[in-house]
């Protein structure tokens, strides 16, 4: 049996499928497994796989379960010792899977990687859902080695060290089967969007490391599912991103991040309405905080278990530093531009 079960979820996504299929078949056979998990589409996604692709093992999902959750149960169907999370809109490049598969063989402290990810409208350029390995700020606000909020490097080769990273994009995520069902598997409450980032917390927080493996290069499309200014979106990254604060965060630095998230968020809101005259996603930002509130109870066990089998104190698991103020006020809007402290701090090579 193949080591490694690539698995893409697809939701009405035939178009995707056929444009990009062929690279993943065509350079990762010889390693992998190639599934195609459909969370019950209503395009001709199935017939067209079945058609064009029958050597490829579909999993059939009996209805739409997002992103987390029918990568739970999909993942469930498999039984290789890696598994890998491939968005449809993906472009494989000859012998990306190598580099991670011997990365991960030779580091058994580790639990996951990813790929470097170009654009695959600029391939010079780093491609926003994950650039060359993700972090997270003093105040729980995502960014990458490559990409800091809408600024976007090139790539030059300035970040092909492997190096320690906070999260793996689930947009190309290589993971242990035993890690990934070990914490649970991605939080299906998220629904999608940034249920990647809280399952990377998860791995660390029990002690597991994560790389980025830019040896290994993919082709993003991104924004696949919804487009960057899209309400929904919006929504989901509010509501999900304080949840994971709440589930993560150690119990002497949870009032104090969230009372400064809430200005944060308000501000945000404000800027939204008043100077991008956006109403949509400034109601978008007040409805994710609702949510939040509304909801937080429910994950009232979640945060017990998960700080009760912490191993890393708080201070390792995210930067101890703002990246707003950073890119704001600062003017740093690359990663190579923060200072050496941030960057030693962030960049943990491997040896």
């Amino acid at each position: 049996m193949k080591r490694i079960a690539i698995v893409i979820l697809n939701w009405n996504g035939r178009q995707m499928l056929e444009k990009y299929l062929p690279s993943v078949v065509a350079h990762s056979s010889h390693l992998a497994t190639v599934y195609i998990a459909d969370n019950a589409s209503t395009d001709d996604s199935v017939d067209f796989l079945r058609r064009e692709y029958p050597q490829l093992p579909l999993i059939l999902l009996d209805q739409n379960y997002g992103f987390a959750e029918g990568y739970n149960r999909a993942l469930q169907e498999t039984k290789e010792e890696f598994l890998l999370l491939l968005n449809s809109d993906i472009e494989v490049s000859e012998g990306w899977l190598e580099p991670m598969l011997v990365f991960l063989d030779e580091h058994p402290d580790y639990a996951a990687c990813q790929p470097k990810l170009r654009s695959i409208f600029d391939r010079s350029a780093f491609e926003y859902a994950g650039a060359s390995g993700g972090y997270i700020d003093k105040w729980g606000y995502p960014y990458c080695r490559g990409r800091i909020f809408d600024t976007v490097e090139r790539d030059a080769g300035q970040y092909d060290d492997i190096v320690d990273i906070h999260w793996a994009t689930g947009a190309a995520l290589m993971v242990r089967r035993d890690d990934f069902f070990a914490v649970g598997g991605l939080d299906a409450r998220f629904f999608a969007h940034q249920e990647e980032i809280d399952f990377c917390w998860r791995l660390r927080l029990a002690g597991r490391r994560l790389a980025c493996i830019p040896a290994s290069v993919v082709y993003h499309v991104g924004g696949g599912t919804l487009p960057k200014s899209n309400p929904m979106k919006t929504f989901l990254n509010f509501r999900n991103n304080l949840t994971m604060l709440y589930k993560n965060l150690p119990a002497d630095e949870l009032p104090s991040t969230m009372r400064i998230r809430l200005l944060l968020d308000l501000l945000a809101a404000l800027q939204t309405l008043l100077l991008n005259r956006n109403l949509a996603d400034c109601m978008a930002i007040i409805r994710g905080r609702r949510a939040y509130r509304q909801w937080r109870k429910d994950f009232e066990g979640d945060r017990q278990r998960i700080q009760q089998n912490r191993r890393i104190s708080g201070c390792e698991e995210k930067h101890q530093h703002s990246i707003l103020w950073q890119y704001y006020a600062r003017g740093k809007r690359h990663f190579s531009q923060l200072s050496e402290k941030i960057i030693q701090k962030n960049s943990v090579k491997v040896l």
